[in-house]
């Protein structure tokens, strides 16, 4: 038994070449440079998301908008509560469906997404500057493509 697992341990790839690790790491230099940004804002990593979600979306159900905010439900009902206790956002029930929400920016939320957006854009430039936009474009794209390969049918 223990040599089972020593085999299997053997296998394994080193945690520094290993995609999971290498894309959390990549994350977290990235999210690095905008967390302090966020906290002057008084908005936490996926209160953003949500809200920037809804900026490209007139509205959305809760649902549609957790994928897409890449945020788990219990963790976005939370995060409507935190938003919606601001003024940032508003909540009804659908209308064809009156056990599910509808979420939509306020008009204060729309505000606070360009104030925030304009400091956003300025940090991401430094980071276009640092590794260039062709680069980033060509991981977005590489990223897109391990993405869509993953969620296709084995």
């Amino acid at each position: 038994m223990a040599e089972a697992r020593k085999n299997e341990a053997v296998s394994l790839s080193r945690t520094r070449r290993t995609l999971p690790i290498a894309l959390l790491r990549a994350r977290e230099q990235l999210m690095d440079r905008f967390r302090p940004m966020l906290l002057s804002h008084g908005v936490t990593e996926q209160q953003w998301r949500v809200l920037r979600v809804l900026n490209e979306n007139a509205e959305m159900d809760a649902t549609d908008l957790a994928e897409k905010a890449c945020v788990l439900g219990p963790s976005l009902s939370r995060i409507i509560k935190a938003l919606e206790a601001r003024a940032l956002i508003h909540v009804g029930k659908h209308p064809k469906d009156g056990r599910r929400a509808v979420i939509k920016l306020s008009h204060e939320g729309q505000q606070f997404v360009e104030t925030v957006a304009r400091e956003s854009a300025a940090i991401y430039k430094t980071i276009e500057a640092k590794v260039g936009a062709d680069r980033i474009g060509s991981v977005l794209n590489d990223l897109e493509e391990l993405t869509a390969a993953l969620q296709s049918p084995d």
